[in-house]
């Protein structure tokens, strides 16, 4: 069970990244559509614990070091390459974003400038990249608790403090620019997008597990913990929705209401899951070309680091709204594709 509990950390560590955790990707995808969002969040939720559930599986059945096995495995060979593709290019894309991510909290919480926090945060990932991949996985779960606990705190004092009336923020809610047509493909966009991010990794992690149960179990906790990380984080935003515009980090916004002290908490939280996400996200871009056997991974993880930073500077809020999105129509792909090979298990067993 320890071990499942650790992969399930690491699952919520990777997809709760900047967006996720600050409250932007939830306010685009999911708040946005008021009561509704809420339904949204329980789609999401079983969508993340089963399909979390599927890659650990078949990572630990393929003893994969990269995430090309697996989706050749579940694709075949033509679309597979395709998929590929398209899921490497995202890993960057993501990757990018967090680099910005740290940019920003660096200039809202302590007033630097960006590029200081999205130069320690590239360091700190191309360092972290040197260890080896169970050491990683290590980094990445440890933070999750933390976390969870700002975020309860959050909702908590969000729902106890605000005086507007459901009518209203229903109303506010229509002022907000919605990253899908509907919450019922908002929910499914905002999973297809993140799972094109994590699934790389998550291939990874379950590549390093013998145990199928085990690896299986911890995708699937995994996914009930990022469900509820989007329960809690919407309802803080909901009930704040009439004065969250323009604000690139939302839930920093509140946690600095409460205290000054939780402000920096949570943006030392903050800044360990989208370092988290960095890590994860540039490990499994480097290992899709590199091995990380070979010597020259290193080198290559100094070299797509570098690339991060230099894209960094399109900046956070552009980089969510455009890049997800998008990514998130062409992760349908791989969604469907998990699904076909369950089915296809599933019916060899009957």
């Amino acid at each position: 069970m320890k071990k499942s509990l650790q992969i399930a950390g690491a699952y919520i560590g990777l997809i709760v990244g900047a967006g996720f955790a600050s409250g932007q990707e939830i306010l685009q995808f999911f708040t946005s559509f008021g009561i509704f969002g809420m339904l949204g969040t329980l789609v999401a939720t079983f969508l993340f614990a089963f399909l979390g559930m599927q890659i650990t599986q078949l990572g630990s059945d393929l003893k994969t070091i990269s995430h090309k096995e697996v989706l050749y495995q579940i694709c075949g060979r033509h679309l597979g390459l395709i998929v590929d593709i398209l899921v490497t290019f995202f890993l960057f894309g993501v990757s990018v974003v967090m680099i910005a991510a740290s940019g920003s909290i660096f200039q809202q919480q302590f007033g630097m400038p960006s590029i200081v926090g999205s130069i320690i945060m590239t360091l700190l990932t191309i360092a972290t990249l040197c260890l080896n991949i169970k050491k990683v996985i290590y980094v990445i779960s440890s933070i999750t608790p933390f976390l969870l606990l700002l975020i309860f705190i959050i909702t908590g004092y969000s729902i106890f403090t605000s005086d507007a009336s459901f009518s209203n923020l229903q109303m506010a809610a229509k002022d907000y620019e919605a990253s899908a047509p509907n919450w019922l493909l908002g929910a499914f966009l905002y999973v297809s997008y993140n799972l094109a991010a994590g699934f790389a990794m998550l291939s990874v992690i379950g590549g390093a597990v013998d145990d199928r149960k085990t690896a299986g179990k911890g995708g699937f906790i995994g996914g009930i913990g990022l469900g509820l990380f989007i329960l809690l984080i919407n309802v803080g935003m909901f009930v704040n929705l009439d004065r969250l515009h323009g604000i690139e980090m939302p839930t920093l916004l509140i946690a600095s209401e409460i205290s000054p002290i939780v402000g920096d908490l949570m943006s030392l939280a903050l800044l360990g899951m989208i370092f988290n996400t960095s890590v994860g996200m540039l490990y499994a871009f480097t290992a899709r070309f590199i091995s990380p056997k070979e010597k020259a991974f290193k080198p290559g993880v100094a070299f797509t680091g570098v690339l991060a930073f230099a894209a960094s500077f399109i900046g956070f809020i552009t980089l969510v709204s455009t890049v997800y999105p998008i990514t998130g129509y062409l992760g349908f792909v791989l969604m469907i594709t998990i699904f076909l090979s369950w089915l296809k298990k599933w019916k060899s067993k009957i």
